[in-house]
Protein backbone atom coordinates (compact mmCIF):
# COMPACT_ATOMS: atom_id res chain seq x y z
CA UNK A 1 0.00 0.00 0.00
CA UNK A 2 1.13 3.53 -0.80
CA UNK A 3 -0.30 6.73 0.70
CA UNK A 4 -0.02 9.83 -1.45
CA UNK A 5 -1.70 13.21 -1.94
CA UNK A 6 -5.04 12.95 -3.74
CA UNK A 7 -5.32 14.33 -7.27
CA UNK A 8 -8.31 15.36 -9.37
CA UNK A 9 -8.05 11.97 -11.10
CA UNK A 10 -8.90 10.28 -7.75
CA UNK A 11 -12.33 11.92 -7.45
CA UNK A 12 -14.35 8.92 -8.67
CA UNK A 13 -12.41 6.54 -6.44
CA UNK A 14 -12.81 8.83 -3.44
CA UNK A 15 -16.55 9.07 -4.08
CA UNK A 16 -16.65 5.26 -4.26
CA UNK A 17 -15.32 5.23 -0.67
CA UNK A 18 -17.00 8.25 0.93
CA UNK A 19 -20.38 7.87 -0.79
CA UNK A 20 -21.38 4.60 0.93
CA UNK A 21 -20.08 5.83 4.31
CA UNK A 22 -22.08 9.05 4.03
CA UNK A 23 -25.22 7.19 2.87
CA UNK A 24 -24.97 4.76 5.81
CA UNK A 25 -25.04 7.72 8.20
CA UNK A 26 -23.38 5.76 11.02
CA UNK A 27 -20.07 7.56 11.55
CA UNK A 28 -20.05 11.10 10.13
CA UNK A 29 -22.24 14.12 10.79
CA UNK A 30 -22.77 14.66 7.09
CA UNK A 31 -26.17 14.84 5.39
CA UNK A 32 -26.96 11.32 4.17
CA UNK A 33 -28.50 12.82 1.01
CA UNK A 34 -25.39 14.86 0.20
CA UNK A 35 -24.68 14.83 -3.54
CA UNK A 36 -21.46 13.50 -5.01
CA UNK A 37 -20.44 17.04 -5.90
CA UNK A 38 -21.08 18.30 -2.34
CA UNK A 39 -19.28 15.34 -0.77
CA UNK A 40 -16.21 15.78 -2.95
CA UNK A 41 -16.20 19.54 -2.32
CA UNK A 42 -16.21 18.79 1.42
CA UNK A 43 -13.60 16.00 1.34
CA UNK A 44 -11.29 17.82 -1.09
CA UNK A 45 -11.90 21.30 0.36
CA UNK A 46 -9.38 24.12 0.04
CA UNK A 47 -8.93 24.19 3.83
CA UNK A 48 -7.41 20.69 3.94
CA UNK A 49 -4.93 18.33 2.37
CA UNK A 50 -6.45 15.08 1.17
CA UNK A 51 -4.57 11.81 0.81
CA UNK A 52 -5.41 8.40 -0.63
CA UNK A 53 -4.20 4.92 0.27
CA UNK A 54 -3.59 2.98 -2.92
CA UNK A 55 -3.07 -0.73 -3.49
CA UNK A 56 0.36 -0.99 -5.11
CA UNK A 57 -0.65 -4.02 -7.13
CA UNK A 58 -3.70 -2.76 -8.97
CA UNK A 59 -3.91 0.93 -8.14
CA UNK A 60 -7.28 0.54 -6.40
CA UNK A 61 -8.09 3.19 -3.79
CA UNK A 62 -8.33 1.52 -0.38
CA UNK A 63 -8.96 4.56 1.76
CA UNK A 64 -8.74 8.31 2.02
CA UNK A 65 -8.14 10.90 4.71
CA UNK A 66 -7.88 14.64 5.07
CA UNK A 67 -5.62 16.73 7.31
CA UNK A 68 -6.42 20.27 8.37
CA UNK A 69 -6.16 22.71 11.25
CA UNK A 70 -8.82 21.91 13.84
CA UNK A 71 -9.52 25.61 14.45
CA UNK A 72 -8.33 28.98 13.20
CA UNK A 73 -6.30 31.58 15.08
CA UNK A 74 -5.12 30.41 18.49
CA UNK A 75 -6.23 26.83 17.77
CA UNK A 76 -4.45 26.40 14.45
CA UNK A 77 -1.59 24.42 16.05
CA UNK A 78 -3.95 21.45 16.60
CA UNK A 79 -4.61 19.19 13.62
CA UNK A 80 -7.84 17.43 12.70
CA UNK A 81 -8.35 14.50 10.36
CA UNK A 82 -11.17 12.47 8.90
CA UNK A 83 -10.60 8.93 7.61
CA UNK A 84 -12.65 6.57 5.46
CA UNK A 85 -11.75 3.09 4.27
CA UNK A 86 -13.40 1.19 1.42
CA UNK A 87 -15.65 -1.64 2.56
CA UNK A 88 -13.48 -4.10 0.60
CA UNK A 89 -10.37 -2.99 2.52
CA UNK A 90 -11.84 -3.17 6.03
CA UNK A 91 -9.63 -5.10 8.44
CA UNK A 92 -6.52 -4.86 6.24
CA UNK A 93 -4.69 -2.18 8.28
CA UNK A 94 -5.59 0.68 5.96
CA UNK A 95 -7.01 2.95 8.68
CA UNK A 96 -4.00 2.27 10.92
CA UNK A 97 -1.59 3.10 8.07
CA UNK A 98 -3.49 6.29 7.21
CA UNK A 99 -3.52 7.37 10.86
CA UNK A 100 0.23 6.75 11.21
CA UNK A 101 0.80 8.69 7.98
CA UNK A 102 -1.38 11.56 9.19
CA UNK A 103 0.43 11.81 12.52
CA UNK A 104 3.76 12.16 10.75
CA UNK A 105 2.33 14.56 8.14
CA UNK A 106 0.86 16.71 10.93
CA UNK A 107 4.22 16.80 12.75
CA UNK A 108 5.97 17.79 9.51
CA UNK A 109 3.51 20.69 9.11
CA UNK A 110 4.20 21.97 12.62
CA UNK A 111 1.04 20.83 14.38
CA UNK A 112 1.55 20.18 18.11
CA UNK A 113 -1.45 17.92 18.70
CA UNK A 114 -4.29 16.17 16.89
CA UNK A 115 -7.93 16.20 17.91
CA UNK A 116 -10.95 14.28 16.66
CA UNK A 117 -13.99 16.37 17.55
CA UNK A 118 -16.82 13.90 17.06
CA UNK A 119 -16.03 10.18 17.12
CA UNK A 120 -19.33 8.31 17.24
CA UNK A 121 -19.17 6.00 20.26
CA UNK A 122 -20.80 3.10 18.41
CA UNK A 123 -17.92 3.14 15.91
CA UNK A 124 -16.07 0.82 18.28
CA UNK A 125 -13.41 -0.32 15.78
CA UNK A 126 -12.36 3.29 15.22
CA UNK A 127 -12.39 4.13 18.94
CA UNK A 128 -10.17 1.12 19.72
CA UNK A 129 -7.81 1.97 16.86
CA UNK A 130 -7.48 5.62 17.85
CA UNK A 131 -6.76 4.57 21.44
CA UNK A 132 -4.07 2.17 20.19
CA UNK A 133 -2.64 5.05 18.17
CA UNK A 134 -2.23 7.09 21.36
CA UNK A 135 -5.45 9.10 21.45
CA UNK A 136 -7.24 9.70 24.73
CA UNK A 137 -10.95 10.32 25.18
CA UNK A 138 -10.96 13.82 26.67
CA UNK A 139 -14.66 14.51 26.34
CA UNK A 140 -18.00 12.79 25.90
CA UNK A 141 -21.02 14.46 24.30
CA UNK A 142 -24.07 12.57 25.62
CA UNK A 143 -26.61 11.68 22.92
CA UNK A 144 -24.98 14.07 20.42
CA UNK A 145 -25.31 11.80 17.37
CA UNK A 146 -28.51 10.38 15.94
CA UNK A 147 -27.52 6.95 14.69
CA UNK A 148 -29.90 5.49 12.06
CA UNK A 149 -30.34 2.21 13.99
CA UNK A 150 -29.12 2.86 17.54
CA UNK A 151 -30.91 6.17 18.13
CA UNK A 152 -29.15 8.92 20.05
CA UNK A 153 -25.62 7.85 20.99
CA UNK A 154 -22.64 9.63 22.52
CA UNK A 155 -19.86 11.28 20.56
CA UNK A 156 -16.30 11.32 21.84
CA UNK A 157 -13.66 14.03 21.66
CA UNK A 158 -10.30 12.31 21.24
CA UNK A 159 -6.89 13.99 21.48
CA UNK A 160 -3.19 13.24 21.45
CA UNK A 161 0.02 15.21 21.52
CA UNK A 162 2.32 15.10 18.53
CA UNK A 163 5.34 15.86 20.71
CA UNK A 164 7.23 12.59 21.03
CA UNK A 165 8.35 13.59 24.55
CA UNK A 166 4.89 14.66 25.78
CA UNK A 167 3.91 13.72 29.32
CA UNK A 168 0.19 14.31 29.96
CA UNK A 169 -0.79 16.37 32.98
CA UNK A 170 -3.04 15.16 35.80
CA UNK A 171 -6.23 16.37 34.08
CA UNK A 172 -5.41 14.52 30.86
CA UNK A 173 -4.63 11.32 32.74
CA UNK A 174 -7.87 11.50 34.73
CA UNK A 175 -9.94 12.31 31.65
CA UNK A 176 -8.35 9.40 29.79
CA UNK A 177 -9.20 7.03 32.64
CA UNK A 178 -12.78 8.31 32.79
CA UNK A 179 -12.45 9.66 36.32
CA UNK A 180 -14.71 12.59 35.53
CA UNK A 181 -18.39 11.71 35.65
CA UNK A 182 -20.89 12.51 32.95
CA UNK A 183 -22.97 15.58 33.53
CA UNK A 184 -26.68 14.88 33.18
CA UNK A 185 -29.02 17.78 32.38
Amino acid sequence: MMIRPATAADAAGIWGIVGPVIRAGETYTLDRDMSEEEALAYWLGADRETFVAVDKGGGELLGTYYLKANQAGGGRHVANCGYMTSAAATGRGVARAMCAHSLEAARERGFRAMQFNFVVSTNERAVRLWERMGFDVVGRLPGAFEHPREGFVDALVMWRSLDRDFEPDEFTNEAARGVFKRVEW
